[in-house]
């Protein structure tokens, strides 16, 4: 019975790995399945993005706004010359980049597929400066470009389709009732599973948010005094083990044995002409500008 179990679980997985497209992440390398495609993603992203605008307040804080867009532009002409660069300048097309800040006393900041970017007035405290808002939108950028919300979707659509056809085939099997019992232990592991590879995925979106903002001129070394100044703030947070976020202490260790590498791209980048032109979609055209540092 035993053996019966777990071959038909070893098929549901063969057949739920086997489906999507197999492609390669950005910077890092690593390798995922996608059952979603890019069009479907950015149709969701943008109407649900139009959506959560439509009653979110602007801020009226001008100052304020135009370095959240400065700090958006910069970032943005980092991370489309790095694809455009390194193999991926397909990936660009993707990008309608859009820069808000809302009136919001939430610590908060995010951004959608397709470079729809929102920051929320209540993460301007712990930022205090522009290096820092950069490693906090590079993180949020990095999630975008990894197209970790495509993982994530693919990983419930597969939870889903495969806890159901694990359940039908048990019962079969081996009796009614058997598979619905599958089902729930099936969907306990699934999430957990889960919530591991989205602190893998949050974690990937520490390392190439920290690489992209150097890449655009900003100090990385600032990463670690902000979230030094977010763990203070952090008080009853919950455990890691069942959280989608590494720990304050795991994210600021992985950071620190990252900067080596960051300083290179940023030192490179301090090298350079500080004058070089390039291009950057910004909602449904394209605009340019000078990189500065």
């Amino acid at each position: 019975m035993k053996q019966i179990k777990y071959l038909l679980v070893t098929i549901v997985i063969a057949t739920l790995a086997a489906c999507g497209t197999t492609s390669t992440v950005p910077l890092t390398g690593r390798r995922h399945t996608i059952s979603v495609s890019d069009a479907e993603i950015l149709s969701l992203s943008k109407t649900q993005y139009a959506k959560f605008m439509a009653s979110a307040k602007k801020s009226t804080n001008t100052r304020n706004t135009q370095m959240v867009v400065r700090v958006g532009r910069r970032l943005a002409n980092a991370v489309e010359n790095y694809l455009r660069n390194n193999g991926y300048a397909n990936e660009i097309n993707n990008f309608q980049w859009e820069f808000n800040l809302i009136q919001d006393k939430q610590a908060n900041a995010f951004c959608m597929p397709g470079g729809k970017i929102v920051v929320y007035e209540g993460l301007l405290p712990y930022t205090q400066n522009e290096a820092s808002l950069a490693i906090v939108l590079g993180h949020e950028i990095a999630h975008a470009v990894a197209k970790h919300s495509a993982e994530q979707i693919t990983k419930q659509q597969n939870q889903s389709i495969g806890t159901s056809i694990l359940g039908t085939v048990l019962n079969s099997a081996v009796g009614n009732g058997t598979g619905d019992i599958v089902n729930s232990i099936a969907s306990t592991g699934f999430s957990l599973l889960n919530l591991k590879y989205s602190r893998k995925n949050e974690q990937e979106a520490d390392y190439m948010g920290l690489i992209f903002a150097a890449m655009a001129g900003y100090d990385p070394q600032n990463a670690i005094p902000f979230w030094q100044r977010m763990a203070a703030s952090s008080q009853g947070a919950p455990m890691e083990f069942m959280s989608s976020h590494p720990s304050d202490a795991t994210r600021i260790r992985n950071i620190q044995k990252w900067m080596p590498e960051a300083m290179k791209y940023y030192q490179n980048g301090q090298s350079k002409e500080s004058t070089t032109i390039q291009s950057i979609h910004i909602g449904s055209g394209k605009q340019k500008r000078a990189r500065n540092r």
